[in-house]
Order: structure tokens, then sequence, then C-alpha cells
């Protein structure tokens, strides 16, 4: 037993300094991608002649799928090596956003019209819901075979804080390439995930995977020990779904701006959650590595302030302070409860329950968004009321139950 303790310092797998952020090289592009996804994607394919409703059963379905194979990639990443499935993954989604492109170019040029467009682009997108899924759970994984329980929460929040920047250089590369053509952009965000693909292949060291006998068998949605800690997270990421959703909605109404203006105000205001999560991130965080139990419910609240201050906000400058504190909060919260979930299990299989909690985002954007436009229909406050209450009860289970437990669980 004397031997045990000096073994939770030391990483299952370490990785360097570089090969970390080759990994987190990998979520950035993932973050750029989506994000010029949403600037993109959606006004162009109205523009080719969708609805609003059929753009966003298309996402919805690819979103579906992606949360459903989240796990499975997960186990495969286990099997076959999480580097492999990173760098599969991220040619995956060049290849699948090219296909996509390709379809939407079709659609704009008028070679396919009406239910054929919508039958064409969803069909297209089924593959990138199927085949991309693969770099977060493998990403997660491998950053936790890389951390101890001590640095496990700034390692995880590492990816989070690198999502972040690629969803703030997201819009900004969109901006910048759209001069060049309107699908510029795509053909940015398919070569960035093409790069960062060969450059993990040779920043990381060989995967492990297959025989490797130190591999557990992989952990099931249902284990006991990780199930609260995923539906800790589903429900975070559906509130913060709620707001997502119906964000650009309330700064439009409230500030009865132009369409244009309220694209800019809407992303100057996601740009300031972001601009918190980072400098949080990197300036406490990464510094400091303070315990997850103590950071979650002060992000969790941090959270809730922010919302409640952004529905009570007059002038819009405010409104973006708030959430600027909301990214504070974020930063504190996402990864601890990350790195609460991966402790929950022993320690050779935390890498799996890291993989597998990474599903809970995606599946929160499923229910999350629905029930955001639900709720603003009915009052333009509720979406951030409603998602202030939920990060208050998540505050409170935080502070009563998940504070109490271990930081690690022992062997029996």
């Amino acid at each position: 037993m004397d031997d045990a303790a000096p073994d939770i310092e030391t990483p299952l797998r370490p990785l360097t300094g570089f090969q970390q952020a080759a990994v987190a090289l990998g979520s950035i592009a993932m973050g750029a991608g989506m994000t010029i996804n949403f600037v993109v994607v959606a006004p162009l394919a109205r523009a080719a002649g969708l609805t609003e409703i059929a753009v966003a059963g298309i996402l919805t379905l690819s979103t579906i799928l992606y949360t459903i194979s989240i796990p499975v990639w997960g186990r495969l990443a286990d099997r076959y090596g999480r580097k492999r499935v990173m760098v599969f993954s991220l040619f995956a989604m060049a290849g699948t956003n090219m296909a996509f492109l390709f379809g939407l170019q079709a659609a704009l040029a008028g070679f396919v019209t009406g239910i054929s467009t919508f039958l064409l682009l969803a069909f297209l997108r089924v593959f990138f819901g199927i085949l991309s899924p693969g770099l977060q759970p493998a990403s997660f994984a491998t950053m936790t075979d890389a951390t101890t329980p001590k640095t496990r929460a700034a390692g995880l929040g590492l990816l989070g804080a690198a999502m972040s920047f690629g969803s703030i250089i997201g819009p900004a590369g969109a901006a910048a390439l759209a001069p060049f053509g309107a699908l510029a952009p795509l053909w940015g965000s398919i070569a960035l995930c093409a790069v960062c693909a060969v450059i993990i292949g040779f920043a990381l060291p060989k995967s492990v995977g297959g025989h490797d006998s130190t591999r557990p068998e992989p952990l099931r949605m249902r284990d006991p020990r990780v199930m609260p800690h995923l539906l800790f997270l589903f429900s975070y990421f559906a509130a913060v779904g709620v707001v997502q959703q119906t964000l650009g909605w309330l700064i439009e109404d409230r500030y009865d701006l132009e369409k244009a203006a309220s694209v800019q105000a809407t992303g100057t205001a996601f740009a300031c959650l972001a601009f918190g999560m980072i400098a949080v991130q990197f300036g406490v965080i990464a510094r400091y590595k303070p315990d997850p139990r103590r950071m979650l419910p002060i992000g969790l609240g941090l959270v809730a302030l922010g919302y409640l201050g952004a529905d009570m906000a007059g002038p819009f400058w405010v409104m973006c302070l708030f959430f600027l504190i909301v990214g504070c909060g974020s930063a504190l919260a996402v990864p601890s409860a990350n790195a609460l979930g991966s402790l929950s299990v022993e320690r050779h299989e935390q890498g799996s329950a890291a993989a597998l909690l990474s599903a809970a985002p995606p599946g929160g954007f499923i229910i999350g968004p629905l029930l955001g436009a639900t709720l603003y229909m009915g009052s333009h406050n509720l979406p951030l009321i409603v998602s202030a209450v939920a990060m208050i009860a998540l505050c409170l289970y935080a502070t009563l139950v998940t504070s109490k437990r271990p930081l690690q669980s022992t062997p029996p």
C-alpha cells in the first residue's frame, strides 16, 4: 500500500507541454468549425430555399447522432488507440464538412431544389454525426491519463479553454474569409481540421490500444459511479443551451436592433463569455490548480448570478459584463465537474470515465435549444430565469453532496 500514494501523483501516460498543446489544438479546430457552421451554414441553407425549421431539423439530427456516437467512439479509442481516433475524427470532420459544402454549393447553384435539397443536406450531415465525434472522448481521455488528481481540472480546463478560443476565432475567421466568397469560411475550417490532424499525428506518442492489458473494460453509461456526474453535466449544458438558443433573439428584441447589428451584438456578448473562460482558465486554474470540489459551487453560483444580472440588465454593456461573469463561472464549473466525474472511478478507469462524460455537452444541446425556444415564446425573460434557477439547484447539490465526497475513489 505504501507504493500506491506516490503512484497517484504520477500520470498514467504523461505528455509534454507541447503534446498537450497539440491535443488542445484539435479542440480549437472543433470549436472554430462548430461556430463557423452556426454563422455561415444556417443563413446559406436558408438562401438555398430551406426554411428555418428545416435547417434546425438538419442540425438537430446531426447533434443527436453525434451524441449517440460519442460513447461508441470512446470505446473504439480504448480499443484502437486514442491518437488514431483523434486523427481519424479530425480528417472525418474535414471530409464530411467538405461533402456538405459541395451539397450546399449544388443547392445554391440550383442543381437540387425543394425537398431534394433537404434530403441531400440531411443525408450528408448524417455522416458528420456518425464519423466525427471521436475527437471529444479521445482527447478528454488522453488528457485524463496525462494528469494527476491535483492537475486534472487544469488539464481538462485546457480543453474547455481551447474550445472557447475556437469559438472566438470561428466567427472572426468567418468575417476575415467572407470577402473571398460566402463558402470560404467553410473551406478555412476544413483546412484547419486537416492541419490539426497532421500535427496530432506527428506530435503524440504511438497510439496504445488493442492488446494493452492496462486498459480496463469500457465503462457503461449506466455505471452508478459515473451516472450522477453525467446527469449533472447534462443538466448544466441543457440550461446553457436554453440561453444560447435565445440570446440573439433577446438582444434583437430588447434593444430593437436590425439583423446585422443583432448578429454583431450577439457575437460581442458571446465573445465576453469566452474571454471570461479563457482568463480564468489561464489566470486561476492553470496557475493555482484549486480543489475542484470548491471550484464547482463557486462557478455555478457565478453562472447563476450572470444569468440573473443579464435578465435585469439595462444598457447593452451591462449585459456584456454579466456574460463575462458567466464565462468566469463556466471556467470554474465545467472542468471541475468533469474532473470530479473522472475521479469517481478507479484510477485505471478514469480515462474511460472522462470519455463517457464528454457526451454530456452535445446531449444537453439537444434538449436545451428546444426548451429555450418554447420558453421564449411564452416570455422573453423566461430562458434566463429558468436557466438561473437550474444553476442555483445544481449549486446547492454541488455544495451539499458533491463537495462532501472524497477527491478520489480508493480501492476496496
